[in-house]
């Protein structure tokens, strides 16, 4: 036990030595070195992943190299360094002014690609805003625009329908929002159908169908339930018609049970 004790010491003094010489090394880079050699020693860090260090010694010499041939790199391993650290908004904003300002430059591609990355690593869960989703979205849309025959095309086409599902899902979770606040100030169950509907419109494929589509048989059963007597023979007609809308695609349906309930139900107050 002593034994793996000194060892253990050793070891871990070793380790804070290696720290503490890396430390110094790396204040001494950004108090006397040259531009140039930060440059080069943030090439380095880049490539042991100590992306907060490069993007430091980057920062510093960005300044002093604008304008010069080097400035094109400088922008683009920026833009890298903070990927690597996850702050993809910083990220994706130096990937944009690299395309920006070398259109034509030797990352132009990388960028526009990691552009789209950038948004669809910060896309948020569905229950949240959605906006880096739908700018994930357009850039992945673009990046297979501007290189049809590239080899990540096919990833850019998988990323593209996972975003979609996200906000499938996000749609029918606000559908769903409507249906269960009910008749709460007003009726919320057209609300719920009309919202299913512009889903299903929008993305016709989703994994989500058979949900939206019984959630708009529910909400039609739900709102003829609490019509006025005027207005209930033609509300559960239009239940009726839903209920072969849903049975006819999904016969086999999880929600098959509740929806010959609801078909019966409307059958019976018809009479």
């Amino acid at each position: 036990m002593k034994k793996y004790m000194n060892h253990f010491r050793y070891g871990w003094l070793l380790f804070v030595a290696v720290l503490l010489a890396a430390c110094g090394n790396y204040q001494k880079l950004m108090k006397n070195a040259s531009p140039e050699e930060k440059f080069s020693a943030a090439k380095n860090y880049l490539q042991e992943k100590d992306f907060m260090r490069a993007s430091s010694l980057l920062d510093d010499v960005s300044s002093y190299f604008r304008g010069t041939a080097m400035a094109e790199d400088v922008l683009f391993f920026l833009a890298e360094s903070y990927y690597g650290q996850k702050d993809y908004y910083s990220a994706s904003e130096y990937y944009k002014a690299y395309v920006k300002n070398y259109p034509r430059g030797k990352f132009v591609k990388e960028s526009r690609y990691m552009i789209a990355v950038c948004y669809y690593s910060d896309s948020s869960d569905p229950r949240l805003d959605q906006s880096s989703t739908n700018k994930a979205i357009d850039a992945f849309a673009e990046y297979i625009e501007f290189y049809p025959t590239d080899r990540r095309v096919k990833d850019a086409y998988k990323c593209i329908g996972e975003m979609q599902e996200k906000l499938a899902y996000k749609g029918y979770l606000n559908a769903k929002l409507y249906f269960d606040l009910g008749i709460y100030l007003g009726n919320n169950y057209r609300s719920a159908v009309q919202t299913a509907q512009n889903v299903l419109k929008e993305y016709p494929e989703t994994k989500y169908r058979e949900e939206l589509s019984f959630l708009i048989l529910n909400s039609k059963y739900k709102e003829a339930t609490h019509s006025a007597t005027v207005k209930r023979k033609e509300r559960y007609s239009e239940v009726i018609d839903e209920y072969y809308n849903y049975s006819n695609e999904f016969p086999n349906g999880k929600y098959i049970g509740a929806a010959n309930r609801i078909l019966k139900e409307a059958k019976n107050v018809l009479k």
